[in-house]
């Protein structure tokens, strides 16, 4: 048996990326083809958790703007020029693979936006995880009206969520 590992996502695990997506999230579907827009738009940000040959987990995350988020089940259409986070639009871990490799997948996000010049990681916490992601340095934001209101498909316990990411930032290229 081989410790899980994070590796970039390929069109070859499209499929089993829609299956864990329905297992985890029942109650927050998506299309496929939203999950294949994001893979397209943004491969770099798209991983998977392999445990013994198989998919156990994915990542997906992109360029985005601070506080407009974008709706569940929703295409981006394209990705703004003008980023200032890279959001986390979904980790999804089958139960048995829990445990430590959300903060292994974030540290390569982290390291994608660093090398993009992006300073901000963002996301929305659903299904009480805010804790899980208070600990891998994400503090929740305040809601206005606005963002409230982006947050409705989501579910009721959602949650948006920032991480400055301090330190020394390396060159942009």
């Amino acid at each position: 048996m081989s410790k899980p590992h994070w590796r970039p996502a390929r069109v070859s695990d499209f499929l089993g990326i829609v299956a864990i997506a329905a297992q985890i999230h029942p109650d927050l579907p998506e299309r496929p083809k939203v999950f294949m827009e994001k893979m397209q738009l943004y491969p770099r940000g798209c991983g998977v958790l392999v445990a013994n040959d198989a998919i156990a987990g994915y990542g997906l995350a992109h360029p985005w703007k601070q506080a407009e988020i974008p709706p569940l089940d929703g295409f981006l259409g394209r990705l703004p020029e003008d980023a200032d986070c890279l959001y986390v639009h979904d980790v999804a871990v089958l139960p048995d693979f829990r445990g430590g490799v959300a903060r292994a997948y974030v540290a390569m996000i982290e390291e994608l936006a660093r090398a993009s010049g992006i300073a901000t990681l963002a996301l929305v916490s659903v299904y009480a995880t805010r804790p899980l992601w208070e600990r891998l340095g994400f503090r929740p934001v305040t809601p206005d009206a606005e963002l409230r209101a982006k947050l409705t498909s989501y579910g009721e316990s959602a949650t948006y969520m920032l991480r400055d990411l301090a330190g020394p930032q390396r060159p942009v290229g």
